[in-house]
């Protein structure tokens, strides 16, 4: 998969998609409706499949102090996203110029113009523009016009509502990653670079691999049982683990993290990415009297993990 940071100065091969549009945060079942309907019309036309979105996010553009809430950053989307198939990842730069651009401007100078899209698939409820002043309505009249198919995708439901990166989110908050894990139609990851960390879990007797949530909606504060993906360096590969998210109340105050531990694995992590995801919620973050009663705790979290994990399958 090709990644393109702007719409300008593409070579040939770069252009020309059929392509999907949107935030794609999460990458949930309703976002991989709106790329398998791309994928169709790629293959009728004989086009390759792309994707057009922004970074950063519009919303952390207009707010920025705003609260963490994305599910995943800019690299994890990639990386999903190739999981998908997708050829071509235009991750439109947001900024003041790109957020100034009426929605029809946009659709001439950057869809058509830049990008020279052959057809382009969005959500029914996709908008665009200053002002989100671009809709399904205005892909449709405008599309022809400029030389591009339009799909509008309807939204995917089930019986609880609208797949959505919002239900996701109240999902994780509350402590239910499986429902989140029904809609995204994977489990939901936290991914990253191994990080130094106070290094206790390893005086402890459970070393820990440390990831930064900077930036992400944080889940429920607890532990968990995870599967991590090891995507680089000498330890590639899938391993079993416990995590634990939060702010390690027992050792004072500190900024909120993902510490997982790795069953049965002997190795330096540090610098490599990783990829944790999120397969069951044990129970609530506590704060012990003690070391010792931390350690137990620890104990026994480790083994409601292995019993949780050994009779897995995978969404």
């Amino acid at each position: 998969m090709r990644r393109h940071q702007s719409y300008n100065g593409l070579a040939c091969g770069e252009r020309g998609a059929a392509a999907a549009i949107g935030n794609f945060d999460g990458v949930h079942l309703g976002h991989q409706s709106v790329i398998a309907l791309a994928r169709a019309a790629a293959a009728e036309i004989d086009a390759p499949l792309g994707i057009v979105t922004f970074e950063p996010h519009p919303r952390a553009f207009f707010a920025p102090n705003g609260p963490a809430f994305r599910l995943m950053d800019a690299e994890a989307r990639a990386h999903r996203l190739a999981k998908l198939g997708v050829d071509q990842l235009y991750e439109l730069p947001f900024d003041a110029e790109l957020a100034a651009l009426d929605a029809e401007t946009f659709l001439r100078q950057v869809i058509a113009g830049g990008l020279v899209i052959r057809h382009l698939v969005a959500g029914a409820d996709f908008r665009f523009g200053k002002g989100r002043g671009g809709d399904a309505d205005l892909l449709r009249r405008l599309g022809p016009e400029l030389g591009f198919g339009v799909t509008v995708a309807p939204l995917v439901t089930d019986a609880a509502g609208d797949y959505s990166s919002t239900a996701i989110r109240k999902a994780l908050t509350e402590g239910r990653p499986e429902d989140a894990a029904r809609m995204l139609g994977h489990w939901h990851r936290v991914e990253g670079e191994v990080l130094h960390g106070d290094k206790r879990g390893r005086d402890l007797g459970f070393p820990t691999a440390n990831l930064s949530l900077s930036g992400l909606h944080q889940p429920r504060f607890g532990v968990y049982a995870v599967i991590v993906d090891v995507l680089d360096g000498p330890h590639k590969g899938r391993h079993k683990g416990a995590a634990s998210i939060g702010a390690r109340p027992t050792f004072g105050v500190n900024v909120p993290n993902l510490e997982v531990h790795l069953l049965d694995f002997n190795g330096d992590l540090y610098g490599a990415r990783i990829s944790v995801a999120l397969v069951a919620f044990q129970r609530p973050e506590l704060k012990f009297d003690g070391v010792d009663a931390l350690i137990a705790r620890m104990a026994e979290d480790v083994l409601e993990t292995r019993s949780r994990l050994a009779s897995l399958s995978q969404p």
